[in-house]
């Protein structure tokens, strides 16, 4: 699985180069402040402001001995005689120096204490973030790299900044009917939807295994998410929900899908975008279609399932063809001047020319929508690709 991704990577590398900075920034100033002092006349007092540079050590690089060194440096200066360039230096009050030594000791103590308990709140929240991360991979948990001939990748954005997952929701199985997929799509994004995204996920885990009909599976998931969204509505509304939203509002799109072992597809499509076919044409480019096999029936939540479901006969999923589910958050992404991002190109170009890699279309599209939007998402992204890789005849 590739997971919740950086915003592009000229934004890393503008954010590598800030920490640099900020960590030359104390030996700038210790430096400035000695060449102001060296080169003004001595009625410019310029040598308390060495007191300031531990202060901007403990705000920017956080180490403890960075605070200590640029501490002693600045006490050596203010305890060194005048020089040369003071020609006025013996008229300098004996007290001055003794004053410029206590407030630089004294802000060294103040940053080293505040760095203390800075390093604590650090590694508490190193340690909340891994029981965050655990518990958000239980939910969306990494997908296996091939599943019974079919070779899986799989990639999600969060708009939720230091949310792994929200309301997008995916996992691929391989039962004995047959390799079956879910993606889908909870009213909402962010922390909010999470706890709807494992409720549905948790009822298709199992009814995947149990249940022979790909109906019965989605009649699993309608009973779970109901039960669900009674539990919710009994209680108080949690932390990260959107306020003022009846539960009876709250719905979830759902794509299922069942790949037989000779390639064959079957769906049922709840209120979600249909998937994209790609396949490799005789010039060796790409080949990308929208598959639109049936109607679709609405999310689930709203409105009770119908009586007969009957599952949609899809093209068969070739060898060497890949099929990529998205969930709307993909082509719903904006530019700053409101433009849609288009995925049907972008999936083109990330597939190239050869043999399709899924794990390089689903890197490509993540470099495409986060271009497209300069990393600012509106909505969850999540995108899944399926390719065939078993031989020809």
């Amino acid at each position: 699985m590739i997971g919740t991704w950086e915003v592009g990577g000229a934004f890393v590398r503008g954010g590598r180069l800030l920490r640099a900075f900020t960590q030359v920034v104390p030996c700038l100033w210790v430096l400035g402040v000695i060449c102001w002092e060296l080169l003004t006349p001595h009625d410019t007092e310029v040598v308390p402001l060495l007191a300031a540079a531990p202060a901007i050590a403990c705000a920017s690089s956080g180490r403890r001995r960075c605070i200590l060194l640029l501490g002693g440096a600045s006490l050596l200066f203010a305890l060194a005689p005048p020089t040369a360039l003071e020609p006025d230096g013996d008229s300098e009050e004996p007290h001055a120096s003794l004053v410029s030594c206590c407030a630089i000791l004294a802000v060294v103590a103040a940053s080293y204490l505040t760095n203390g308990r800075r390093l604590r709140l650090v590694r508490e929240l190193e340690q909340m973030r891994a029981v965050a991360a655990a518990a958000q991979d239980a939910v969306l948990r990494p997908l296996p790299a091939r599943l019974e001939g079919i070779e899986v990748a799989s990639g999600y954005l969060s708009a939720s900044r230091g949310a792994v997952v929200g309301g997008d929701l995916y996992e691929v199985l391989a039962t004995a009917h047959g390799v079956r997929v879910i993606i889908g799509d909870a009213r909402g994004h962010g922390l909010g939807a999470i706890r709807t995204v494992a409720a549905v996920l948790g009822s298709f885990r199992e009814a995947a295994h149990d249940e022979p009909e790909l109906a019965d599976v989605l009649r699993r998931l309608d009973r779970a998410l109901q039960r669900h969204l009674r539990e919710r509505a009994l209680g108080e509304p949690h932390v990260g929900e959107e306020p003022g939203t009846p539960v009876a509002e709250e719905f979830v799109t759902v794509l299922l899908l069942e790949v037989a072992p000779d390639g064959e597809l079957t769906a049922l499509n709840c209120g979600h975008p249909w998937p994209y076919l790609l396949s490799e044409s005789a010039t060796g480019a790409a080949r990308v279609r929208r598959l639109d096999p049936a109607e679709v029936l609405p999310p689930l939540g709203p409105f009770p399932l119908p009586g007969d479901l009957p599952a949609a006969r899809c093209a068969p999923l070739q060898p060497g063809d890949a099929l990529v589910l998205h969930t709307d958050g993909a082509e719903d992404a904006r530019d700053a001047h409101g433009t849609f991002f288009d995925l049907g190109p972008a999936l083109a170009r990330a597939a190239g020319t050869g043999p399709i890699d899924p794990a390089a279309v689903i890197e490509g599209v993540r470099s495409a929508v986060l271009r497209h939007t300069g990393g600012r998402l509106a909505d969850d992204v999540a995108l899944l690709a399926l390719r065939n890789e078993t031989k020809a005849g």
